[in-house]
């Protein structure tokens, strides 16, 4: 495929998840942009995302690498799930910081492949990593929709 029928794809996947009701939703993440195999998304810390020492809860922050690396690993338009992840937290961020996570393919064999994503705050700080190992399914993204919703190309 093509890069710009790659980024088509890419692009068609993002507008069906964004469509779902995910927990992305309900934590306000905000998508920004998406490649093949990488994605970007932000999110707002407000009071009810702090543990009990008031900086940002580890959940929410792994909550946004997640998301991330959810659309990238399916940006090329094959069902794709985790099968396992790490976070390293670096740094405290609090309400009112805005974390950005971009994620990017590293590489893979088989159906297995690993995404590195980076959350920074406003500042341009990194706050965490996160490491996601993926493993591919048979499915495409696209046909399993189109199964669900009765649509055609």
């Amino acid at each position: 495929m093509t890069t710009e029928i790659t980024r088509n794809v890419a692009r068609k996947i993002a507008e069906i998840f964004n469509r779902r009701r995910t927990l992305d939703k309900l934590l306000d993440i905000e998508f920004i942009a998406i490649g093949p195999g990488t994605a970007t998304m932000k999110m707002k810390i407000t009071e009810d995302m702090t543990n009990v020492y008031g900086s940002t809860h580890g959940g929410a922050v792994f909550a946004l690498a997640d998301a991330v690396f959810a659309y990238a690993c399916n940006s090329r338009n094959v069902v794709s799930v985790a099968s396992g992840c790490m976070i390293d937290y670096l740094a405290p961020s609090f309400p009112g910081d805005i974390l950005t996570a971009t994620g990017e393919f590293q590489g893979g064999r088989g159906r297995q492949g690993i995404y590195d994503i980076a959350i920074t705050n406003q500042k341009g700080q990194l706050i965490a990593t996160f490491r996601g190992k993926s493993h591919a399914t048979n499915k495409t993204v696209l046909a399993t929709e189109e199964e669900k919703t009765g649509d055609t190309p």
